[in-house]
């Protein structure tokens, strides 16, 4: 997911959102807290946003974009954005001097406002910088902190190891996530995923309980003798999401043992191959 002409985009948003003399306010404090390196307005003025633009304020936008797109899906207000536009022009004039105190907002903030900065740590400038931020994340117990970093969020697609994108896609379906929420599955794949959802797979039957069907998407091209009997077992699966997702696993397998279990599900494949049967349908009846 790339974004363009970020600063102008959430600079128009930010001018049709909130009212004019506020913005006249806000951007007189970016011009001297640049020109005056002061930790100390920086930090003020964050505070102050969020008693100038209540979270009440809805956002506008000027036009649909990729951009617009993504804060409406990440239920973003005028708040929010206000408070990224001020970071991103700060961070953008001194990157060096300014990232660590950004980073101190982040420490100290509260739920809320943690989840903002989850959400659009995308939009600033390198945001990678917050990686910690963003691991720290996948510990929580707060499934709202939780989802703003693993729900329709490219930061983890674009930075996250295999061992901590694994960890997330674990515990989303352990917490009972919207798996199918989480961006670019197919392109982060891996074998270490694969086995993983394997073995958890086995300790949830072994419990006596269900798994969601979309927890299978990332073993296709991972299936040897293993995953074969999972396949198996969800094609026989008295489940039709279930027979459904066995059937995508297999069809875009390179396994040919996999391909041939299909061999008496071809009512499944020409489902498949009609685009009738895709990983976002799933689940409909």
């Amino acid at each position: 997911m790339q974004f363009e002409n970020i600063d102008l985009q959430l600079a128009n948003s930010v001018e049709i959102s909130i009212r004019k003399e506020v913005l006249e306010w806000l951007d007189t404090e970016i011009i001297r807290i640049i020109a005056e390196k002061s930790t100390k307005k920086l930090y003020l003025t964050y505070s102050l946003l969020g008693t100038k633009v209540p979270k009440s304020t809805s956002l506008k936008t000027k036009e649909a974009t990729s951009l617009s797109a993504y804060i409406l899906i990440q239920k973003g207000n005028a708040q929010q954005i206000a408070r990224v536009y001020f970071l991103r022009q700060i961070l953008k004039a001194d990157n060096d001097f300014f990232s660590p105190k950004v980073a101190n907002i982040i420490q100290v903030a509260d739920t809320g406002e943690l989840e903002t900065f989850l959400k659009f740590l995308i939009l600033l400038p390198d945001p990678e910088k917050y990686k910690n931020t963003a691991v720290e994340a996948l510990r929580t117990n707060i499934a709202t902190v939780f989802n703003a970093i693993a729900h329709y969020n490219p930061y983890p697609s674009l930075f996250f190891n295999d061992q901590q994108w694994n960890q997330m896609y674990l515990k989303t379906a352990f917490m009972q996530g919207n798996l199918s929420a989480i961006l670019d599955i197919d392109k982060r794949a891996n074998k270490d995923l694969a086995r993983i959802i394997s073995d958890y797979a086995h300790e949830r039957w072994a419990a006596g309980r269900e798994i969601d069907p979309d927890f299978w998407r990332p073993v296709s091209k991972f299936i040897g003798e293993a995953l074969l009997k999972d396949m198996e077992r969800l094609l026989n699966s008295k489940n039709i999401a279930e027979n459904r997702a066995g059937a995508l696993c297999c069809y875009y397998s390179e396994n040919k043992k996999a391909k041939q279990l299909l061999n008496v599900h071809q009512d499944l494949v020409r489902n498949i191959e009609n685009a009738t049967l895709t990983w976002e349908t799933l689940k409909e009846v």
